[in-house]
């Protein structure tokens, strides 16, 4: 079955970052898969939440907020802000973006000291959580590095990356990374989250209006773990990009960036 954009069934779509577009951040990307563009940003608060001060608890902590920016559809999405708190899939999805950090993360090794991460969605075609997570690395990773250039800690808190992608089945067919037409019309949709060694640390997945076979799921699997070991190929060029000196204007590279699409 052809797809949408003239894909294979197993390739994942281009994936492209623009790092540092939050310059008040720790660390920041604007991640792109296809035409789901996600900014992801890591912000360090001195301090911990109060519950674990009263607990003792030592260490820190990590917290992850996301929400799809009013422009990011193609009917205008009324602002959280507005209705007084995040809705239902917002809320899902940024507890499972936090708690995805979390299993990798050492938080005794980050101190006495709150991460914060944003995932703000500038245009949704579909695998926005997915692309938020793997973004959401990025910046957690740098942000880690530029604390260890200060000496603040020690150790890099981060164990191992994680990457995320979305797998469906679609007329039989599994798909993986599926834009919206694909994700809007499958039989089968899922979400993969694993560590770069493979590991899994979340498996989404249901029918939709329909029923799958440990066959199809199986399938699932291997697609979605051939996407993130690309994935974590590029995560890997992003942070040791992130490292080096800065080239160029930041402004002309995010023009850029937009102007080819």
């Amino acid at each position: 079955m052809p797809r949408t954009d003239g894909r294979n069934p197993d390739q994942l779509r281009k994936i492209e970052y623009v790092l540092d577009v939050a310059p008040h951040a720790a660390g920041s990307v604007l991640i792109a898969f296809g035409n789901t563009r996600v900014i992801c940003t890591a912000c360090i608060n001195e301090e911990v939440p109060r519950w674990m001060k009263v607990q003792n608890v030592k260490g820190g902590w990590l917290t992850a907020e996301y929400s799809m920016l009013p422009y990011s559809t193609l009917e205008r999405k009324e602002r959280e802000s507005s209705r007084g708190k995040p809705d239902g899939r917002s809320t899902e999805i940024q507890r499972l973006i936090g708690r995805s950090l979390r299993a990798v993360v050492d938080l005794e090794l980050l101190g006495a000291r709150t991460l914060c991460v944003d995932c703000d969605v500038l245009q949704a075609d579909g695998g926005t959580r997915t692309a938020a997570i793997t973004g959401a690395c990025i910046a957690v990773s740098i942000a880690f590095n530029r604390l260890l250039e200060k000496g603040k800690i020690t150790r890099q808190p981060l164990e191992k990356k994680i990457a995320a992608v979305s797998v469906g089945i679609l007329k039989g067919e599994t798909l993986l990374d599926l834009c919206y037409t694909e994700d809007a019309a499958a039989d089968v949709d899922s979400n993969i989250v694993l560590t770069e060694h493979g590991e899994f640390v979340e498996i989404q997945g249901s029918g939709e209006e329909s029923t799958f076979t440990e066959a199809q799921l199986h399938s699932m699997l291997e697609y979605g773990r051939k996407g993130i070991k690309e994935l974590v190929a590029i995560q890997d060029e992003a942070i040791n990009s992130a490292m080096k000196p800065a080239e160029g204007n930041d402004l002309k590279k995010l023009a850029d960036f937009f102007a080819k699409r």
